[in-house]
């Protein structure tokens, strides 16, 4: 199973189970994320979600093997992953996140649709976007600048750097760090405290913050698709693919702007 669900009272936890590829999402991952998040938010029985990964690392973005495959860029085909954004986005209830390792690409851009954010005092962030030849994608050009601050989000878009949990912490892109070994502990608590709560106020309240960022993010991802489309495949990005498979560094020097 690529998903591990478990429910504990009113609480539903979603483990990503693809811990040989570091949690690596592919379109089998993104369907069993999107269906698990359709069902919860349909049943009255659940009130919090937490998503977390299996293993040591939260996720490694997206899978690098299924993105250079050709197949992709054929007229009419459509992956998984506008379905798995769309109901992250829109999720009706309260959705958190325990990073309890490395978060990279989506393992980072997830992070802004979470209403609360646990991290590993030993995890990591990284938002290789343009390192891959490509640009930022799940409405964080957005989100990003909005929950950080414009210059952050700069700084980690623009450098693909790693952002250790204190930094996370400290630019309001998390909301808590734990121990590991106190990270699912301390964020089942939390979801416990939020849970106990009535769930209609729960609805109404996650409609309403939803509701003042929808037309901005709702832009935002349709720019992102287009520029992600015409980037995807294009010279950098086949060289940036390339050189991950053959464990070599990319040579960007020659490539056009």
């Amino acid at each position: 199973m690529t998903l591990n669900i478990e429910t504990t009272g009113r609480v539903r936890t979603l483990t990503l189970n693809r811990p040989e590829a570091l949690n690596a999402f592919n379109d089998e991952l993104y369907k069993a994320v999107a269906d698990a998040l359709g069902s919860a938010a349909e049943d009255d029985g659940v009130a919090v979600v937490i998503i977390t990964g299996a293993g040591r690392a939260f996720s490694a973005g997206q899978d690098l093997g299924e993105m250079g495959d050709a197949r992709r860029r054929e007229p009419g085909f459509v992956g998984q992953f506008p379905n798995f954004i769309r109901n992250v986005a829109g999720f009706p209830k309260p959705l958190l996140a325990a990073v309890n390792g490395i978060g990279v690409g989506i393992g980072l851009t997830l992070l802004p649709h979470c209403d609360l954010v646990y991290m590993s005092s030993q995890a990591r962030l990284r938002a290789p976007f343009a390192a891959l030849g490509v640009t930022v994608e799940a409405g964080n050009s957005y989100l990003l600048p909005k929950v950080i601050g414009w210059a952050q989000a700069a700084d980690i878009l623009f450098t693909g750097k790693w952002i250790d949990a204190a930094q996370a912490r400290e630019i309001g892109l998390v909301f808590q760090v734990s121990e590991p070994d106190q990270l699912l502990d301390d964020i089942m608590a939390k979801a416990s405290e939020i849970a106990a709560m009535p769930l209609v106020s729960l609805l109404a309240t996650k409609r309403l913050m939803l509701e003042h960022r929808e037309d901005g993010f709702t832009r935002a991802r349709s720019a992102e698709d287009k520029a992600f489309s015409e980037l995807t495949g294009a010279p950098a990005n086949r060289e940036a693919v390339a050189a991950f498979m053959e464990k070599r560094e990319p040579d960007f020097s020659n490539l056009p702007g």
